[in-house]
């Protein structure tokens, strides 16, 4: 576990060690907004995930005025991230986010909801809607809290999921260039070379667009292109193909 996955966990586990040195006993029946919290984070530290996020949901319905309350909203999502409830988790905190915008913890807040998204990010032959809802949410940590350890930690995150949006627009061109149908092509490998330009995948969008001005006669195109390539990748393997293309 990250540190920065922990320091709302470490926060909240001071407050349960003070927590249970000071609460009374109460009717089982009855209890106090205090033990309902304490207890769902003994399951939370059991691993008890699913059990841990619907005691903290009960105290925010029996106590929802309390600081419990608030405390229990952001812990609950913190429990449904851990059981990769994504979707639960990514509600709790538009919960906490919407009705708490001032509390202390609102930065991890944010942070947290761009992990929900981050994680569900998949290969780039499956639909990238989740990586773009990450990278959405990443930008929106660092915007908001631009000098916090979670835009620091943002920012890296932000360069993978550009990585895989890039990946996905070079399948679909590659697709594309492969059925012959070279304008659909050329078009996604120049969002590539526009949007992605600081991703691993640029030097074959650029190689790609050379090739595709080749074969439709656009030389002029494919030379400027080249030059491109050539001047920012001189020992690129797809300088060298492009090479071999404009020479031929």
């Amino acid at each position: 576990m990250s540190k920065f996955r922990t320091l709302l966990f470490s926060f909240f586990a001071v407050v349960f060690v003070a927590g249970c040195s000071s609460t009374p006993k109460e009717d089982e029946t009855h209890q106090s907004a205090e033990q309902l919290y304490n207890q769902a984070y003994e399951e939370l530290e059991r691993t008890a995930y699913k059990k841990a996020a619907e005691g903290f949901e009960k105290v925010e319905l029996e106590h929802p005025y309390s600081k419990w309350a608030t405390k229990a909203k952001l812990m609950g999502a913190y429990a449904y991230y851990k059981d990769q409830q994504y979707d639960d988790a990514i509600i709790s905190l538009d919960r906490f986010i919407k009705f708490h915008p001032g509390n202390k913890d609102i930065a991890y807040a944010y942070y947290m909801k761009a992990l929900c998204y981050y994680e569900q990010i998949g290969g780039v032959e499956k639909d990238q809607s989740d990586t773009q809802k990450a990278l959405n949410a990443l930008q929106q940590v660092v915007l908001r809290f631009p000098d916090t350890d979670y835009a620091k930690d943002a920012r890296l995150k932000m360069d993978l999921a550009r990585d895989h949006l890039a990946g996905k627009e070079m399948e679909i061109g590659r697709y594309y260039l492969n059925q012959n149908n070279y304008l659909s092509a050329l078009n996604r490998f120049s969002v590539v070379v526009v949007e992605y330009q600081t991703t691993s995948h640029i030097e074959e969008a650029l190689y790609r667009q050379v090739e595709i001005y080749t074969i439709l006669g656009l030389n002029q195109e494919a030379e400027k292109t080249g030059k491109v390539l050539n001047h920012n990748y001189p020992d690129s393997k797809w300088n060298k193909r492009a090479k071999k293309i404009l020479k031929g």
